[in-house]
């Protein structure tokens, strides 16, 4: 069982695993996010789900990113908002690359 799995499930199904737990009390009072965070610390399961950059230097998109984040910024100082229209959008193409590369 895996988290992916235990995060899927209701809230009366993580009761029923929590009950066969031993050492896990309390779990009839929990809410969902309660109990998944107890049940993963019982059956040490790791929480945080992994995702995998594929095909993409991730690194350097971010540094790009950070450097249009500058030119956002002083196009916000002088007003220019031809330019600014234009580093936003080019941010926004970046962010959408990574989400797209992630597995």
């Amino acid at each position: 069982m895996d988290f992916d799995q235990l995060n899927l499930m209701t809230v009366g199904q993580l009761r029923e695993v929590a009950e066969g737990i031993e050492g896990l009390t309390g779990y009839t009072q929990m809410r969902k996010q309660q109990l998944l965070e107890q049940i993963c610390r019982h059956l040490d399961i790791e929480m945080r789900e992994h995702h995998d950059i594929v095909g993409i230097d991730k690194g350097a998109i971010k540094r790009q990113i950070r450097e249009l984040k500058h030119r956002r910024d002083a196009a916000l100082e002088v007003r220019d908002h031809d330019e600014l229209r234009r580093v936003r959008r080019h941010i926004h193409r970046l962010k959408r690359q990574i989400r797209r590369a992630t597995v």
